[in-house]
Formats: structure tokens, C-alpha cells, sequence
């Protein structure tokens, strides 16, 4: 009764080969972690970083019979034939390079979000897709994954009109959830000069490509570090909006974040019947408040995010209507404990295996670049 029951098997009998780019923090504490977890569906056997000391820490971390093999060298992971799915956790800036010498080693390509920073590294990340034949991309939005936000794309179908929503993600630092984590990361600092001037020559490039190339604005500190918040942490709520809302008309006001102090900012998506308040920010408060909430006129869904670098901690919805007797009631609806991550990687696994498309693609992800460009260019509205 109080048991546990079997380990599932993998559905085929089949395990995927993991090459791992970038051994970093979010490597270290949540995709090593779960690919653990998982053992009867993955097996890390392959570790890059420019860092060898955070390869040879990260190598100590995995799981398995055999430890995963280590370079410096994106190609080498790339092209090696005991690695199926290369899973791209580096700085976004090398997002499309590494994606592109792992879609031409043919091989899946996980990406964590965002895809790039810019529409041209994207578009180059497309094509190579297309090149290797198609559905050969996945990119990492988590939240997207998580069983309460996929019941509220369902819930919020039984609405009716939309009359408003709002989304907020107001968080404190993530050192503090990481932390907590438990799993005991590390960073280090054995780079290389060239390696950090390729970071730096790389990253100004993206922000003249994103912001004065393509969006036609002055590079100044307020845009440079307004872009980079929104493609780091904006994308995850954007992406979310845009799968349960749609794609919004237009951006009526934009508030940006201040270069100094705690960065914080707000606007206004008009869609054809309703509007979406957004805001978000980083602050020194140790919690973590993200939410999706739809308002119709006898129902509200709303989904509740916690951070996901402490596993286990479950993602709610929130069903706040009325009864036929005009009575009222509020419900909140905790489907499972599994965290995104996990949910998340589960999807990657059929997608690899079964042939399942994701519906986080690279084409995907291409919107949320797109709303970015539309609430830099509201500002002033």
C-alpha cells in the first residue's frame, strides 16, 4: 500500500545519448539533476565548456555506469556517434553557432531559451533546421510544459469571451533558490581570454544586430540592458502568453526598466477584444511571483509559478467562478508534483523517439523576438 510502484521502462526500450554544451549553472542544478532522474530515458555521454573545470565538475555529477566523455570542442560533442540529442545551455549569444554544427552532425537539437537575440540568428537556426530535414529543433520553455499550464490552455477554452488578463513575473535573485536547491553548484573561472573576448565581441554584436538593425533604435544603456532582461527572463512569460492568448495587435504602452537599482518593467498588449496587463522585475525579495490570469464574465483561470530550481515545487491552477445559485467559489487544482523540467524533458523524449513535434520549435520561438521588437519600439507611446 505503501510502496513504490515499478521504475516505467522506455516505451521503445531505447535510452537517448545526451551531449551536454555548456556546463553552467542551469546545467549543474537542473538538467544533469533530471536527466538523472530520468536514467531509464536519457544517458549523458558527453560534456563542453570553455571551462574544464566545470566540465570535470559537472562529469562528477551524472549519473551511469560509464562517465560522459569531455572537450572543449562544440564540433567534436557535435559530430561524436554516442550522442543522439545535443543540448545547447550555453550563453545565448552562441545559441545559433552551436545549434547550426549540431543540426549539420544531424543530430536533435535542444536549445534553452531564448532561441538568440536577435531575428537573424534565429532565421539561421531555421534554415539549418530545414537544411537537416525538419522538426530537428526544441527549445526550452519550460513553463509551457507544466501540467497546470496545459490544463489552463484547456480551461480557458470554456470562458467564452475574454474581458482581460494579466501577467506578472516579479522575482527575487536566483541565487537564492539555487541555493536551496541541493545540488551544490559551482562556478569557475579557468576561461580562456579569447573565449571571453569571443563572449564580449559576440554579445555587442547581438545588440547592434537586435536593436538598431533590425528595430531601427539607438543602441544606448537603457536599450541594450532593456533587450537583454526581456530576451532573458520575458521571453518565459511572453512564450506562455502567446500559447494561451495568441499573438497580440499591438503594444499600447511600454514602461522600460531604469539602468540603476532594481530593474522593473510594465505595458499594455492590445489583442482584437481585450487587453493584457504585463509586468515584471528583479528584485532583492527572496520570492517568487509568476502568474498567467484570464478573466471572462463567469470565470477567472489563473496558473501560479514557483521558482524551478528547487524540484518538487508544484505549479497550480486557479479556478475562481460562479455557481447557478450565484454563490461563489474558488478552486485550486494541483494536478501533479512532476516539475516542468521534467514534464518538459518527457516531451523531448517523444519527440526524439516517436517522432512527436514540438510545439516549442524554433518557428515558435521566433514570436517571442517578434513581441520583444514591439514593446522596444512602444516605448514613448
Amino acid at each position: 500500500m505503501f510502496g513504490m510502484k515499478p521504475t516505467e521502462a522506455a516505451p521503445s526500450g531505447r535510452v537517448v545519448r545526451v551531449g551536454i554544451v555548456g556546463c553552467g549553472m542551469v546545467t549543474q542544478v537542473v538538467h544533469i539533476p533530471t536527466l538523472n532522474f530520468l536514467s531509464h530515458l536519457f544517458q549523458v555521454t558527453y560534456l563542453c565548456d570553455v571551462s574544464e573545470d566545470a566540465t570535470r565538475h559537472s562529469q562528477l555529477k551524472v549519473a551511469g555506469a560509464s562517465k560522459p566523455k569531455t572537450t572543449r570542442s562544440v564540433e567534436d560533442l557535435c559530430i561524436a556517434p554516442e550522442v543522439d540529442l545535443v543540448l545547447i545551455a550555453t550563453n545565448h549569444a552562441f545559441h545559433a553557432s552551436d545549434a547550426m554544427l549540431a543540426l549539420q552532425a544531424n543530430k536533435h537539437v535542444f536549445i534553452e531559451k531564448p532561441i538568440a537575440l536577435t531575428l537573424r540568428d534565429t532565421d539561421l537556426i531555421i534554415n539549418a533546421e530545414k537544411a537537416a530535414g525538419g522538426a530537428k529543433v526544441f527549445v526550452g520553455y519550460m513553463r509551457r510544459y507544466a501540467a497546470a499550464f496545459s490544463d489552463a490552455v484547456k480551461e480557458v477554452r470554456s470562458i467564452g469571451q475574454i474581458r482581460y488578463a494579466r501577467v506578472r513575473d516579479i522575482i527575487g535573485p536566483n541565487s537564492v533558490f539555487v541555493a536551496q536547491s541541493g545540488t551544490y553548484p559551482r562556478t569557475f573561472s579557468d576561461y580562456r581570454e579569447e573565449d571571453s573576448e569571443a563572449l564580449r565581441t559576440k554579445t555587442q554584436d547581438d545588440i547592434q544586430q537586435a536593436v538598431q538593425a533590425e528595430l531601427g533604435l539607438t543602441v544606448t544603456k537603457e536599450t541594450e540592458m532593456m533587450w537583454q532582461m526581456l530576451s532573458i527572463l520575458g521571453s518565459h512569460d511572453l512564450s506562455a502568453m502567446r500559447e494561451i492568448l495568441g499573438m497580440p495587435d499591438d503594444v499600447v504602452g511600454f514602461s522600460p526598466c531604469a539602468v540603476t537599482g532594481s530593474p522593473f518593467w510594465s505595458a499594455i498588449f492590445q489583442y482584437p477584444d481585450f487587453a493584457v496587463a504585463y509586468e515584471s522585475g528583479v528584485d532583492q525579495v527572496a520570492r517568487f511571483d509568476a502568474s498567467i490570469e484570464i478573466f471572462g464574465d463567469t470565470k477567472t483561470v489563473k496558473v501560479c509559478i514557483d521558482t524551478p530550481f528547487i524540484k518538487g515545487l508544484p505549479t497550480t491552477m486557479v479556478i475562481k467562478d460562479s455557481l447557478p445559485d450565484g454563490s461563489y467559489r474558488e478552486s485550486t487544482i494541483r494536478r501533479t508534483y512532476k516539475d516542468p523540467f521534467t514534464l518538459e524533458l518527457k516531451e523531448v523524449y517523444e519527440w526524439i523517439v516517436d517522432g512527436k513535434a514540438p510545439k516549442t520549435g524554433a518557428a515558435d520561438a521566433r514570436q517571442d523576438l517578434e513581441i520583444l521588437g514591439m514593446l522596444m519600439k512602444a516605448v514613448g507611446k
